[in-house]
């Protein structure tokens, strides 16, 4: 059990038999009225997010989430294989529970994967990633029709938004959260 003072970003909660992770939270003291937790809570399983007033003080029931180091491995067809990095323990997580992680992710890649009760809740790649891009067309002077940017397609399959300049062959960092351009890696 924890209080709503011992709110922090990344606990989980559970609630009606589901399981909430904490995304954003901010204590208010109205002028009249009693203190209260505004929060912002996010389902661990459908990735739903909904906003929730607590009662500060109220005592909520946590559950414990462990996060462990993790190497993808590969996809067997169905589901993603991880292997623990501290027993050698191999985890398969279905694509559900990936969501659009899968979008960056490498053989041989290291993530965080949250584990409650021994079944996987999610995935944290790291928040940037490295990835070469496999196929884009050559860039035109000129063309500025779509913001100075073409589509890219990376080594994992994913397609992103690139500037104009980037050709087929180099190495971008991208944001794994949002799938962003953040900038070329020089090799």
């Amino acid at each position: 059990m924890a209080s709503t003072a011992d709110f922090k970003n990344g606990l989980v909660l559970r609630m009606d038999d589901q399981l909430w992770q904490i995304q954003e939270f901010q204590h208010v003291k109205p002028g009249k009225g009693p203190a209260f937790v505004r929060t912002k809570i996010k389902n661990v399983l459908s990735g739903k997010t909904v906003d929730k007033t607590f009662n500060a003080g109220v005592k909520v029931e946590t559950a414990t989430v462990d996060r462990r180091d993790m190497t993808y491995l590969y996809n067997d067809g169905s589901d993603f294989v991880f292997m623990d990095a501290e027993n050698y323990e191999q985890v398969s997580i279905s694509p559900q529970t990936m969501g659009e992680e899968s979008r960056f992710l490498l053989e041989e890649m290291r993530v965080q994967v949250a584990m409650h009760e021994g079944n996987p809740l999610y995935v944290e790649l790291p928040v940037t990633v490295e990835l070469l891009v496999s196929h884009t067309d050559p860039g035109v002077q000129g063309d500025r029709s779509t913001g100075g940017t073409k589509p890219a397609t990376l080594e994992t399959g994913a397609e992103i938004a690139v500037p104009l300049f980037i050709n087929t062959g180099d190495k971008l960092k991208v944001d794994s959260r949002d799938g962003n351009y953040l900038g070329r890696v020089n090799s």
